[in-house]
Order: structure tokens, then C-alpha cells, then sequence
């Protein structure tokens, strides 16, 4: 760890604006506001979404977006926003805003890449799902380039990563999702060159602390997850050498997992566990502060594929490259059932109460029952698009989205 000049790239606008200020309405612990949700787990247990899918019926609306993404929504109260990419080699970064009530756009902003945005053809430079610590958007895309809006989308600051790291980068495209803890926007930027794992003020938009990262491409995103003692939020960073637990204001270590993880599928959090995919998936107990977690079980029949796992109850669920959904429990990582689904599959599952809601690649969304003895699929609607996103749930509707659409489906 480092302590930095101030970065080169970096324009701040003096604007802390609250909620009441600006008329939303948003209770924090029922919204999405990150990748997998608002504690990772990506399941919402008491939220209520159509089982029997019929286009008519279950999607609420639906809008055309103007460029490619593979991002997942955010939700804040009654505004979803979403991050998309354009132009011939997609160097315009949109920003866009709309009512989650009726899918009628509130606002859009437009910025040019900074950094390349040179990708692997399946993905695209908004791969990247923005975060929100409850009154500011932030969003990060492949080309490295990080803004800061407030609700109502007016520019708070503006990083151009590629500027400040230059080495920071590759062929592939980046795709590390943003995570909020303290007031501290984390960001994974990790590559074969340059890796860095940074946490920056959530207001000034300076770094508060830069870690080197191992030196490996790596697409998993950071997690957080509250200390079991002192209440405290940490921030878990992956990659090939395993998983790093730190504090997000100081960047200190907080504990180490040394043993390797996925550099595609994300931990996730569930029951007062880390479930990591290293080694099919290690199940992990966070502990005191400066304590090495303690590993509950290790299952390599639950090894996940491209999708990070979910949890639901008392059960961990991983997606293979194959499309065999696993039911392991938390406990023991026994796996008690396996259902082969039609994939493939880019995106992670995503629950609301007991039932798993899986899009695959060609755009069919799979609703499982996961109540059912050897789990069943109970119901499927096409939406016609190629889908790589996943969902994000709030208000008892799902928001999912292509390279060319937003849909709203329940609510």
C-alpha cells in the first residue's frame, strides 16, 4: 500500500446532497445497489416476483437502450439506472436514469472513454455494474474511466483511471463491478501489466488507498460484508491468489485466504459465510479482527462456471459451464440435488424467496422452484435478445437487460 499525489484526472464538484434534498424516496435495505445485490448473496428473501411467466402478464414495461452493456441495474427508491456503451468502438459512456414505476426515462449523460476500449467481442465497455451508496451513482466501464453523479445526475467528479495507472488494462476487456463501504468507492482495476485494487473517497473522488494486485487478468468483483464483532464493513478482494479481506477506509489487511480463487465468478455472502469459488467452492467464517477465517467445508462438486453462486436459506446454489444447477448446504457443502437447465449461461442466478430466476444466453429466463425435492424448472419466457446481465430485484420486480433493452418484469 501507497500513498498517492493527487491523480491528474480528477474534477470535483463541491455538490453532498441528500435524499430529502432531492425528493426520492429510498429505503436503503430494500434496494439494489451494487452487483448481486445489497449484500451479495444475490437473493432477497421477502420479495415476491411472478412464478407463471407470460409476456403479457409479467413484464411491466419494457425500453430500447441505445448501446451495448453488460452491466446490471442499480436500484435506488424508484430509480433504476443503467450503464451502456456506443458508437463503433463503443467510446461514448452513457449514464441513463428511469422511473422504475413506468420505465420513462428521467435523465441520460454522455462521456467519451478515456482509456481503451478495445474488448473481447462477447463483451462490451459497460460490463462493468455501477454501485450506490444510497445518493450517488458511481460507474466504472473497461476503458478505466470512473464518474461520480448524484441522483438527479449531475457530475460530482470524473477519474480517468487509464490516465493516472496507464499500464492498467486488457485485451479482453475489464469487467470488476464496483462495491461502497464507509464512504469508499472500491474498485478492482487488475490486469497481466498493472493491477490495482483502489478505494476512493466517495465525495472527493481522491484515493484514500492503492494496493498492488497480483498480476493476472481478473474479471471476479470485490464483496463486502459486515464484521461478525465490531459490526464493521470490510471489503473482500479476489483473484488467482486467493481472497484479501480489508478495511475500505484504510486499505489495511484485515485477514488473508492465500489459497487461490476464480478469476470470473464472485464470492458471495450468505448466513455469516463467504462462499469463494476455489476449489469447487470453500465455504468461510469471517472471525475477530486480525483472525484468519476459519474454513467450514470445501466442496469441488460445486465448482461454478462462468455464474457466481446464491444463496437461499439454508442452501448454496452454483451454476456450472455446463448448465447443472447445484443445491449444496451451507452447513456441510453436501450437495443434495443437481438440475440440468438450458443454457448457456453468462449471468448469476438471482432469487427471490425460494424460487432461482436464471436468464440464459439466448434470452430465456428459467424460474426454478427450489422447494421441490430435486428442484424443478416451473416456468420460462423467451425475451427474444442475447442476455449476459445479471438481474437486480427490488420492489417485487426484476430488472433485466440486453445490449438492446430494458425489461421490468413483476412489480
Amino acid at each position: 500500500m501507497s500513498s498517492l499525489p493527487l491523480p491528474r484526472l480528477v474534477t470535483v464538484v463541491a455538490l453532498t446532497l441528500t435524499l430529502a434534498a432531492l425528493g426520492v424516496a429510498s429505503n436503503v435495505g430494500a434496494d439494489w445497489l451494487q452487483f448481486r445485490g445489497r449484500d451479495a448473496s444475490g437473493s432477497i428473501p421477502e420479495a415476491t416476483l411472478p412464478t407463471a411467466l407470460e409476456p403479457k402478464k409479467s413484464i411491466a414495461w419494457e425500453i430500447g437502450l441505445p448501446g451495448r452493456g453488460l452491466s446490471s441495474p442499480v436500484i435506488v427508491g424508484d430509480r433504476v439506472f443503467v450503464t451502456c456503451s456506443s458508437g463503433p468502438k463503443e467510446t461514448r459512456l452513457h449514464v441513463i436514469c428511469v422511473r422504475a414505476a413506468d420505465g420513462v426515462k428521467l435523465w441520460e449523460r454522455q462521456f467519451f472513454a478515456t482509456g481503451r476500449t478495445m474488448t473481447f467481442t462477447k463483451t462490451s465497455v459497460a460490463a462493468n455494474t455501477p454501485a450506490s451508496d444510497g445518493t450517488h451513482i458511481f460507474a466504472l466501464y473497461s476503458s478505466n474511466d470512473l464518474v461520480a453523479l448524484d441522483l438527479d445526475g449531475n457530475v460530482q467528479w470524473i477519474r480517468g483511471l487509464a490516465v493516472d495507472y496507464p499500464n492498467v488494462g486488457n485485451s479482453l476487456g475489464m469487467s470488476s463491478s464496483l462495491v461502497c463501504a464507509e464512504g469508499t468507492v472500491v474498485a478492482q482495476v487488475e490486469g497481466d501489466s498493472q493491477s490495482l485494487a483502489l478505494g476512493i473517497d466517495a465525495v472527493t473522488g481522491l484515493n484514500r488507498w492503492k494496493l498492488d494486485r497480483p498480476k493476472r487478468a481478473n474479471w471476479s468483483s470485490p464483496i463486502v460484508y459486515k464484521e461478525p464483532a465490531s459490526g464493521r464493513e470490510r471489503v473482500c478482494l479476489q483473484s488467482s491468489k486467493g481472497l484479501l479481506a480489508v478495511d475500505p477506509v484504510s486499505g489495511k489487511e484485515v485477514w488473508n485466504y492465500p489459497e487461490g480463487a476464480s478469476t470470473i465468478p464472485s464470492s458471495t455472502v450468505g448466513k455469516g459465510v463467504i462462499f469463494v469459488p476455489s476449489f469447487g467452492i470453500t465455504a468461510l467464517k469471517p472471525g475477530a479482527p486480525g483472525e484468519a477465517p476459519q474454513q467450514l467445508w470445501r466442496a469441488g462438486n460445486l465448482r461454478p462456471g462462468t455464474s457466481s453462486p446464491a444463496v437461499i436459506g439454508d442452501r448454496v446454489y452454483s451454476l456450472n459451464d455446463g448448465g447443472v444447477l447445484s443445491a449444496g448446504e451451507v452447513a456441510d457443502g453436501k450437495r443434495v440435488w443437481q438440475l440440468r437447465l438450458k443454457g448457456p449461461f453468462s449471468a448469476s442466478p438471482v432469487a427471490a424467496g425460494r424460487y432461482l430466476y436464471v436468464p440464459n444466453e439466448k434470452g430465456l429466463l428459467q424460474v426454478v422452484d427450489t422447494s421441490r425435492p430435486e428442484g424443478e424448472v416451473i416456468s420460462e419466457m423467451d425475451l427474444g435478445e442475447t442476455i449476459l446481465s445479471t438481474p437486480s430485484i427490488a420492489g417485487n420486480a426484476m430488472y433485466l437487460r440486453s445490449d438492446g433493452k430494458l425489461w421490468k418484469i413483476g412489480g
